[in-house]
């Protein structure tokens, strides 16, 4: 039986980098949210034994270091299920582009190797199975706008927000995590004896504790006040909370940290934030570690227009939203 499913994407609503842990990790908070751009997963059960990947991009592994093989390795043991796996990968998004892609890939080959075998893992089971595999991949196994701590993999779902309009620029740039991580090491970390290199930033654990408090102040509809929660005073200043939940987020003043070490050695990141905003934006971010950015439209005129404008300046850009959690698993 042959198996085929919709693999969508995530953006990064605010991302805060901590200090590096003993395992060689950070720890991370941010909000996750998925979105509506998707590639396509399909899965098949056949005869024999092993697991075979094939992709329609030549940038996807084909091997043991596919997240999707690793995922289908682990969940045929923990099914007791015999087979060759046939898993195909039909890529829309950018590979390296912060948008989860080679994670939600993942995640939708084990749904769709379920459905092939007509077996199912205990939902704490597949959680486990996808931690172990990433960061990110049990996100993807939540689905709507979700809160990401730890090093990224212990997810919570928070309240979802109506479906948001935006846009998703996609500059032909590829970013590694790992030296996005290892960038953002050498611009905290100072060798003793040494003046530290930057100033402004504040400690790691520091950074944590603003987005906890952040994010606590966000879902009491509390404002802040100097980084800190000033009960009673409505962040939505008496407007419905379901409208208006996304937009009290970003005036939180949330942040990517990556974008203080991706964009001085990708300048033209930066630039392709800023036509996002000029484009009519009332928020635009880098995604993870990049290098896909996203801004957040009023209406789906305002993200369509937006991004005519940005293919036309040559920066590859589509108009989409976001998806609730039930949107999310309707899909499915």
């Amino acid at each position: 039986m042959s198996v085929t499913v919709h693999s969508y994407a995530k953006i990064n609503l605010g991302l805060y980098i901590g200090p590096r842990r003993a395992d060689g990790f950070h720890d991370l908070r941010t909000v996750y949210q998925t979105i509506a751009l998707h590639d396509i997963v399909r899965v098949e059960v056949v005869r024999g034994t092993g697991i075979e990947i094939r992709s329609n991009d030549q940038r996807v592994p084909l091997n043991a270091t596919n997240t999707c093989y690793r995922i289908a390795e682990r969940a045929m043991e923990a099914l007791k299920a015999r087979g060759k796996v046939i898993i195909e990968i039909e890529k829309r998004l950018p590979v390296q582009g912060g948008l989860g892609g080679a994670s939600g890939n993942a995640v939708a080959a084990l749904l769709a190797l379920e459905r092939a075998l007509k077996k199912q893992l205990p939902g704490a089971e597949k959680l486990r199975i996808a931690a172990e595999v990433g960061s990110d991949l049990p996100l993807f196994l939540v689905g709507g706008t979700s809160l990401g701590v730890g090093r990224g993999e212990e997810v919570y779902p928070l309240p979802d927000f109506s479906s948001v309009q935006c846009v998703i620029a996609t500059p032909q740039i590829g970013v590694s995590t790992p030296k996005a991580f290892a960038d953002w090491d050498a611009l905290v970390e100072t060798p003793k004896g040494r003046t530290p290199k930057k100033l402004t930033l504040s400690d790691p654990s520091d950074r944590i504790n603003t987005f906890s408090r952040v994010i606590s102040a966000w879902l009491s509809g509390s404002q802040l006040k100097n980084g800190k929660a000033v009960s009673g005073v409505p962040v939505s200043n008496g407007r419905g909370r379901a409208e208006t939940l996304l937009l009290d987020l970003v005036r939180t003043g949330i942040e990517n940290d990556f974008e203080q070490v991706v964009f001085p050695q990708y300048p033209a990141l930066r630039e392709v934030k800023s036509a996002i905003k000029k484009s009519g934006a009332y928020y635009a971010s880098l995604s993870g570690s990049g290098s896909a950015l996203y801004g957040l439209f009023t209406t789906r005129k305002a993200a369509e227009k937006a991004a005519v404008r940005l293919n036309k300046s040559g920066v590859p850009a589509v108009a989409t939203s976001t998806l609730t959690r039930q949107q999310y698993w309707k899909r499915f």
